[in-house]
């Protein structure tokens, strides 16, 4: 649903020289005392910087008379459902917390108001409005989810953004869910300037009772792939081994590692392609393939990795991970990764046995243009939309999904 808060537009040839609209994102507390404005859901982490948080809350005075107003930035690790606890591990951990101090303020509003969207809401929403600030730091992963199967009603294994608006006598007080607001966020990554690098990898397997062995490599065009694209592999099989090469399959697979908790590891193709190709003793074999890793092919397999997505129906497959040289891997939550497998059999008169060769890449989203600067009043609220997943039942403190 939208809310337009620009005047209309009186003609045609206006219309088509106007800048274009700044979406702002808007959600009010069940109250009505507290309202929170940011100009963007999607946070990106450019390796050397990330985005910072900002936006501004608009409170009604008289609700919050005698009371503070606090906001809240959190990144939080949640793995299975949140009211479980085994053994006494916890199954949700916050990588991130912190909280300010909004109203009454504690400096001035020209302090506080870092970029030009918060200039625009101020302006525009009057004296009872103030802005908040948040910087990232630098060891946090992105936002990615575990896609839960058919029968994992409620699971949930996320790393999740959030912000939070709430009033109360202090910071610490329990907060009352009809004075505060919670609002999804993301925290994301773009494919880094493209390499010239194109992928390799070669090996040699030797077999009892042959003389000479089979060679097998593996090549890309490119080392990063977006998502949607199709990825192309260039297999060459030189078998100069008494065996017969036959049942080749190419592969795209996911690999998800846990390395908050429990180490756990989730491997998953993603495509793949039973080729019927075979590769007699003494022939070779040179051919591209091609495959498509896409979302809309895995919709039911339960633990794939996502992109942290502000609707399901707006998802992809995960992002591959880029950990920075100097984070630890064990605070980043989840790990994405993604490699081709080429597999076949190699059959002979004593019997047979799977070999197999791998090949890492990258499967990320473009970085966009940049957005043209848009009118300072010519702005649209939109009703801020919680993340939701596809599968997951929330608890008291989500709000019930609804159709975007």
């Amino acid at each position: 649903m939208l809310q337009v808060v620009t005047s209309s537009v009186t003609s045609v040839s206006s219309s088509v020289n106007m800048s274009p609209k700044h979406v702002v994102f808007k959600k009010v507390s069940r109250d009505k005392s507290v309202a929170v404005y940011m100009g963007k859901r999607d946070f990106v982490d450019h390796c050397d910087f990330v985005d910072p948080v900002d936006g501004v809350i608009v409170l009604d005075p008289v609700q919050v008379k005698g009371k503070k107003v606090y906001v809240m930035l959190s990144c939080t690790f949640r793995y299975g459902r949140q009211d479980m606890d085994v053994m006494g591990v916890a199954f949700r951990r916050d990588l991130f917390l912190v909280t300010r101090q909004v109203y009454p303020e504690l400096q001035d509003k020209e302090q506080l108001t870092h970029t030009k969207i918060q200039q625009k809401l101020l302006r525009k929403l009057g004296d009872n409005a103030f802005p908040f600030f948040f910087e990232f730091p630098d060891n946090l992963p992105c936002s990615v989810a575990l896609q839960p199967g058919p029968s994992d009603v409620g699971k949930k294994c996320a790393v999740e953004f959030e912000v939070k608006a709430f009033c109360g006598e202090n910071q610490d007080e329990k907060m009352d869910k009809q004075s505060s607001v919670r609002l999804s966020i993301r925290k994301i990554q773009f494919s880094p300037e493209s390499s010239e690098v194109a992928p390799v990898a070669e090996t040699t397997f030797e077999f009892l009772m042959s003389e000479k062995p089979l060679h097998v490599k593996l090549s890309m065009p490119k080392e990063t792939f977006y998502h949607g694209e199709p990825v192309t592999v260039n297999v060459q099989i030189t078998n100069s081994s008494s065996r017969n090469i036959k049942d080749i399959s190419v592969s795209v697979e996911q690999v998800t590692n846990i390395v908050l908790y429990s180490n756990d590891k989730y491997v998953k193709s993603v495509a793949k392609e039973e080729t019927g190709d075979s590769v007699p003793s003494g022939t070779s074999l040179r051919k591209d393939y091609t495959l498509f890793p896409l979302l809309a092919h895995n919709k039911e397999r339960r633990g794939l990795a996502l992109d942290g997505r502000l609707k399901h129906e707006d998802t992809n497959l995960a992002s591959s991970s880029i950990v920075k040289q100097e984070v630890l891997k064990e605070v980043q939550g989840m790990l994405v990764f993604y490699k081709v497998v080429v597999r076949m059999i190699a059959s002979g008169t004593i019997g047979s046995s799977e070999v197999s060769l791998e090949l890492p890449f990258k499967l990320m989203n473009p970085k966009p243009e940049p957005a043209k600067e848009s009118d300072p009043d010519d702005m649209v609220f939109e009703e801020f939309k919680r993340v939701y997943l596809k599968g997951v039942v929330y608890g008291d403190d989500d709000e019930s999904p609804t159709e975007a």
